[in-house]
């Protein structure tokens, strides 16, 4: 009779497809051990066959563009627009038709060490791929949106062969003639755009891990450039670096005698960093169009959101929801029918929202309020 060590080395060894012909073997054992380490086994080929079907569901979209005669299809995707510092990457990664990678999801869905494992697989695997990266020069220049969109340009620009086809992360890229489709949460519904969110996210990380080394102090090795208790800290101690986003962290160290503008920036970024905490994804700030600017704009789920941020120093001119009166409404409609058109985001079946994010300093003590729906766009 056989140990149960030796039957669980003989089913370690077992490729998956032949394990429940294997685990039958031994089903009429009734020693306890066995029959653990059956249960174990027969869990392991469940969660196999969970992904086999996952696979197949990711790869729905890409079968579309197949049957339609689009045989170089691209999945594209970034990482790096909320970071204080580094660039914004953005990758793009032809995979053979009806390739299948276990394992490959939405990169933040992931362990560090599963990522960097799918990173050499998917290189591997790829028919073609492209890295494109913006600098926080640039983005202090042309705003993140607008370097997000340059990154993946470039990215796609660097593929041989070209795309046939393009599926995107929940976005449209302007001025590419190739033909494209935004997919919502796609990193997590199309292999090609998981791939590419992996390969985007593994390589900025390595990215920030270097510049840990030439910029000590900041932790830029653990939080990427992401606005950390400790990296905002070291800022606020060791000042600036040049890889820093000037237009991101210049409201980070108060300065004596503020103005209006510099205490409304830092009741900006107060609110940008409690939505984050509430879900939400912020995609611009102090966008301007038509006479109208919006002081923060967001995603959550399927919804866009404008939202107006609004600080006090305290309540003697009313709640800072009162000042965004209707003439100031109409501003920001404004704006926002310009951004919507701009992105294109009507077409891609979006919902959208006007909130009003209120900052009240009083005492000493800052108060945060937010009102979803302020008002609509309607009015």
């Amino acid at each position: 009779m056989q140990s149960i060590n030796e039957i669980k080395e003989i089913l370690s060894r077992c490729s998956i497809d032949a394990l429940p012909a294997q685990l039958k073997q031994w089903e009429g054992d009734s020693r306890k051990g066995v029959q653990n380490v059956l249960t174990s086994f027969r869990k392991k080929y469940e969660r196999h066959l969970q992904e086999q079907a996952r696979l197949e569901e990711i790869l729905t979209y890409e079968r579309g563009c197949w049957a339609a005669g689009y045989a170089l299809v691209a999945g594209i995707d970034e990482v790096g627009r909320g970071p204080l510092a580094g660039p914004v990457v953005a990758a793009a990664v032809i995979l053979p038709q009806e390739c299948k990678i276990e394992g490959v999801n939405d990169s933040k869905k992931l362990s560090a060490k599963k990522r960097e494992e799918l990173y050499d697989v998917i290189l591997e695997k790829a028919v073609a791929y492209g890295i494109g990266i913006v600098s926080n020069e640039r983005i202090d220049e042309i705003n993140i949106l607008q370097a997000t969109y340059e990154a993946m340009r470039e990215a796609l620009s660097q593929l041989s062969p070209h795309a046939e086809y393009i599926l995107a992360d929940a976005v449209t890229i302007p001025r590419i003639s190739t033909p494209q489709r935004g997919i919502i949460k796609g990193d997590a519904k199309s292999m090609s755009i998981g791939a590419a969110s992996i390969v985007a996210k593994v390589y900025r990380d390595r990215l920030m891990e270097t510049y840990d080394a030439v910029y000590p102090g900041y932790g830029f090795a653990a939080n990427k450039g992401y606005g950390s208790a400790e990296h905002i800290a070291a800022i606020q101690r060791l000042g600036l670096t040049p890889i820093h986003r000037r237009s991101f962290v210049k409201n980070l160290r108060p300065q004596e005698g503020d103005t209006t503008t510099d205490k409304g920036g830092r009741g900006e970024t107060l609110a940008a960093k409690q939505m984050q905490k509430m879900g939400y994804e912020i995609l611009e700030r102090n966008f301007h169009a038509l006479r109208g600017e919006i002081d923060i704009i967001a995603k959550k789920e399927n919804t866009i959101v404008f939202t107006e941020v609004k600080y006090r120093k305290n309540e003697t001119m009313g709640t800072p929801a009162e000042a965004v009166d209707s003439r100031k409404q109409q501003n920001i409609i404004r704006a926002a029918k310009a951004y919507i058109a701009q992105e294109c985001l009507m077409e891609m079946g979006y919902d959208f929202r006007f909130d009003v994010a209120e900052v009240l300093n009083s005492e000493g003590k800052t108060y945060f309020r937010y009102t979803e729906d302020a008002f609509r766009l309607s009015e």
